[in-house]
This record gives structure tokens, sequence and C-alpha cells, in this order.
């Protein structure tokens, strides 16, 4: 199932599912309420549908299997906000050694040993999130704006200590993620061992959409085909099979003492090729970004100055 979250018009965020190759959204509450005259607590979010599980998912497929013109609008016409628009938590992690090879040679440094040892993290800001097609205006104190071609998986079910052979089972579904990020703010902060900073938190940061991709309808995660382009020009190329660290390290690793919770997000870094700093070519203010990754659609946005 391929679940998002939509506005039309000033309605409030509604859980919706595409049908007929993502040209039409099937609004999964009215559909409920066409059929059993009511509605349903699991419907009333795509964040709501993560925590229920199994029981959510099955009275929305019965809707998408019934689904009916009534309560089914064109894409088109509608807003999509990002799957879930606030995650609980997020973290992204740095799997992809190419990326990593190439980002510190850019820099002229030698990559950190403990990212072999174990899968990296950091918090990028929920609060932060926007959704395809959303502007992402440019952070006024920095002059080095950087896409990144990402993916990542949404948490399904709680767990803590979760062995890393049993970790699929916690992944719900997955969509597409871009961590623009202030490279030269980055670098600035870095220095200071904490994380990037504000190098990552400013308004629109996390772009993430269109869709959240059931874990069943992908199959296998690791031999997504990844491409980045901006104003339509294609930037870098890469595939999820190179993932030296998969995300089921990750979920093992973040849940050693501590509990991982429906709706959580994890993302999987930038694979090979797949930002501006690994060649030196940042963005311009009005590029429009787009990234496609196989089986689950295309994400894109523009960059703004502030207005």
């Amino acid at each position: 199932m391929r679940l998002v979250t939509f506005t039309s018009g000033n309605s409030l965020p509604r859980a919706g599912a595409l049908l007929e190759g993502d040209r039409k959204v099937l609004d999964l509450q009215a559909a409920y309420s066409r059929v059993h005259h009511g509605s349903s607590p699991l419907l009333e979010s795509v964040l709501a549908i993560v925590e229920a599980g199994a029981a959510a998912l099955d009275v929305a497929d019965q809707l998408v299997r019934s689904a009916s013109e009534a309560t089914t609008y064109d894409r088109a016409d509608l807003r999509l906000l990002a799957p879930i628009p606030c995650p609980p938590q997020m973290r992204d992690f740095l799997c992809f050694e190419k990326h990593l090879l190439q980002a510190f040679q850019a820099i002229g440094k030698k990559p950190p040993q403990a990212w072999y040892e174990r899968p990296l993290f950091y918090h990028p800001n929920r609060f932060s999130v926007c959704g395809p097609d959303a502007e992402v205006p440019w952070p006024a104190y920095s002059e080095s704006l950087d896409y990144e071609l990402e993916f990542g998986c949404y948490i399904g079910m709680p767990g803590k200590d979760i062995a890393r052979d049993r970790a699929h089972e916690h992944i719900f579904g997955y969509t597409i993620f871009n961590d623009f990020s202030a490279r030269d703010e980055q670098t600035r902060e870095m220095a200071g061992q904490l994380g990037p900073g504000k190098g990552k938190d400013f308004d629109n940061a996390n772009a993430m959409g269109p869709c959240l991709v059931t874990a069943d309808e992908i199959g296998d995660p690791y031999r997504l085909e990844m491409v980045v382009r901006v104003n339509g020009e294609e930037r870098g190329r890469g595939n999820s099979r190179d993932m030296r660290w998969k995300f089921e390290d990750c979920i093992a690793h973040a849940s050693r003492s501590e509990t991982l919770h429906p709706g959580e997000f994890f993302g999987s870094g930038t694979v090979g090729n797949g930002c501006g700093l690994e060649s030196l070519r940042f963005l311009q203010p009005g590029d429009t970004v787009e990234l496609e990754v196989e089986g689950i659609g295309v994400l894109r946005n523009r960059v703004i100055q502030p207005r």
C-alpha cells in the first residue's frame, strides 16, 4: 500500500492511499464513513495507521479494493504533505561507504574509524519536516546549500534490544528523504564534535515523501535505483544495494537499552554521488531538486530565497 497525508483547500490533514499509478488519492476516513456510516480511529492519520499496524492495514486494504469515485480525488487537485508530517522521532544514519569516502576526500580529511565500528547517526529536527513540492527557504546564514539523496524506513512495531535478525519485523514501510544541508555552517559546527547543529536545522530542511510504501510492497529494500536531478539535469545516481550498514543494523544498534516507537524514522544517509559536496557543486536559489527512488516515486522541492 502507498499511504499519503494530504489536504484539500483549507482542510485539516487526512490519511489517504494512492491509486491508479499514483494519479488518484483515496480519502481513507471518508471511504470508511461511506461504508460503515462512522469514523475509525485507526484511520485518523498515517501515524495512527502505523501505530495500529496490521489491523489498520486490513481495514485500509478493504477500502482500497472497493474504492468509490465519491471518495477518490485527482492527486493534482490535492496537496501532499510528508507521509508523517511530524514523526515522533528521527534518526539519520550514514550507511553508504562511497558517500563517506568521497565527502571526506572533498574536504581533505580522512574518514573516521568509528564509522566502520558502528552505524553512526544524528537526530534531525522533526519539526522541520516538509513534503513534496514544498518550498525550502534558503537559510540566511549559509552560502553553500546542498541536497542529499536518501531514503529511509518507518518503525512499525515497538521494541527494545532488538536482535538484528528480527529487526526487519519492526519496519512498517519506506519513503524518500532529502536532508538539505548548509555545508559551510555544518563544517564550522562539526568542529565542536556535538553534531551538525545549524548545518541541518532550519525550516523545511527535512523533505520527505511523496508517500509511505509499506514493506510488503517494496519487497527487497536493498535493490532500489536512486537518482537525483537538479533543474532536470541528473547530478548523481546510486543503488541501495551499496548500503554498508543495513536498516537492520541501524535498528539493532539504536534499540540497545532504548525502546523504539511506531512512526520513528530511520534515514539511510546519502548514497554515493548523491550530494553536491562530493563534487563541490552546490545549489543556487531557485533550483528545483528531484529525488527518485525506485518503487517509491519522486520527491520534488524548490529552494527559494527567504521572503
